[in-house]
């Protein structure tokens, strides 16, 4: 496990629109802090009608922060905003200290974060994004000449080292971009051949650190014969980043995908969103969300707000989802649990095998809902549409007769319509 390594000191403004959302905002800015190995060394905040122009702050209250920092001994300071590229230049000149915004912070934890060779290619443009704008003042080393001389005659050997910089990032955005779409053309034919096959696609969605991995894991406990490769589960925000997709296996057919999305958060950058736009595409083609909620949470409500509006950015909004109130147990509340409310609401614990049974006949019941009861009678040389039912319907019998094989099953409305000849009439 990494070691904490900075000392940072936390600053945030409040404009009087929600004391008790900026309140809660900042005490997620420092599990932010820790989610990086950070240590949150204190918290400075300042009530105003309107953000500074150039500091974000007052210039008082940025005095004030210069002194705490020197006091406290603060390597780093972050503020719970994004701020723009002169107010991150005229900061970290006021304050003379390092200084992070809330943007930055989120990509630093997804840039640690990501495992795979997709998830590195996303964080890394959502980066360079976010980097490009604020190169001026980063450093002094980027306002000094590239080359010997300075005269227009000779420009390219004496650009300034910001516009080579700046090149070299729009040069590997570029890159970047090509990338991903030929990742999220792979993803496209992986879907492509899901959909021939009619295993339903399930999606845990939600606020980050509700549970979705830990209901992932449950599931692969529960419903998988042989060993599965669990996800990270963990009581952190953004413990995992990596898209995940693993088939359950129910048993007579009733298979489903089930796929562990990252998770969602107040303020999430937007950038961030359009770089694992491929991932995310997981949800938007979903036949089901799982739109997980941590129910001990005090503020579980305003979490379930922003995913909500996080899956409208995504065209996500119509798909049929399941409300799944996790971690009853924790809630404080005399919640019963198991304990489902119709079709779209459950109260659940993930290490509940009861909640699992209860939840996962919910999923069945959604993604399961077009199959139609039908009873075949498939010629003996038609063997193959036997084979072929007994891996796309539930069959709930089969008998041996003198024309054929009578076949009582479940399937897709698709399936009893193409095969309509071979209905047997009541």
């Amino acid at each position: 496990m990494e070691e904490v390594y900075e000392k940072v000191l936390i600053v945030g403004a409040d404009f009087g629109t929600d004391r008790e959302a900026f309140e809660r905002s900042m005490k997620e800015m420092e599990s932010l802090a820790k989610a990086c190995f950070m240590e949150p060394v204190g918290v400075i905040t300042q009530r105003m009608e309107s953000m500074h122009k150039g500091l974000y702050i007052g210039p008082g209250k940025a005095d004030e922060v210069r002194e705490a920092a020197g006091l406290l001994e603060a390597e780093l300071v972050i503020f719970d905003d994004s701020l723009t590229p002169s107010q991150l230049r005229n900061l970290q000149k006021e304050l003379e200290k390092p200084v992070m915004d809330r943007t930055a912070l989120i990509l630093d934890i997804f840039e640690r974060r990501a495992r795979t060779r997709e998830a590195r290619l996303q964080v890394e443009s959502a980066k360079l994004k976010y980097l490009l704008p604020r190169l001026v003042g980063m450093h002094g080393a980027m306002t000094r000449q590239g080359g010997a001389s300075g005269s227009m005659s000779s420009r390219g050997a004496g650009e300034k080292k910001l516009e080579l910089d700046r090149r070299r990032i729009e040069h590997r955005i570029a890159e970047l971009s090509r990338e991903l779409k030929a990742v999220s053309r792979e993803r496209k034919v992986q879907r492509q051949k899901r959909e021939g096959d009619r295993i339903p696609l399930v999606a845990l969605v939600g606020y980050t650190n509700a549970g979705k991995s830990t209901i992932m894991n449950a599931m692969l406990g529960a419903y998988m014969q042989k060993e599965e490769k669990k996800v990270l589960e963990k009581d952190m925000l953004f413990a995992t980043l990596d898209t995940t997709v693993r088939r359950i296996n129910t048993g007579n057919n009733k298979d489903f995908l089930l796929s562990d999305t990252v998770g969602f958060i107040h303020k999430l950058p937007h950038d961030l969103v359009e770089a694992f736009h491929s991932t995310l595409e997981e949800v938007e083609n979903a036949d089901l969300l799982l739109h997980v909620v941590d129910y001990s949470d005090s503020h579980y409500r305003e979490q379930a707000k922003t995913t909500r509006e996080t899956l409208q950015k995504l065209n996500a909004g119509a798909i049929p989802a399941i409300t799944v109130y996790n971690k009853s147990d924790k809630s404080g509340e005399e919640t019963a649990y198991p304990r489902r409310i119709g079709e779209d609401k459950i109260y659940i614990s993930a290490k509940d095998e009861a909640s699992l049974r209860m939840l996962t006949e919910m999923i069945l019941e959604r993604v399961y809902e077009d199959y139609l009861p039908a009873e075949f009678l498939i010629p003996y040389d038609e063997g193959r549409l036997i084979s072929y039912f007994s891996q796309k319907a539930h069959v709930l019998s089969r008998e041996y007769v003198e024309d054929g094989i009578r076949l009582k099953v479940k399937c897709h409305k698709a399936d009893k319509d193409k095969y309509a000849k071979y209905l047997r009439t009541q």
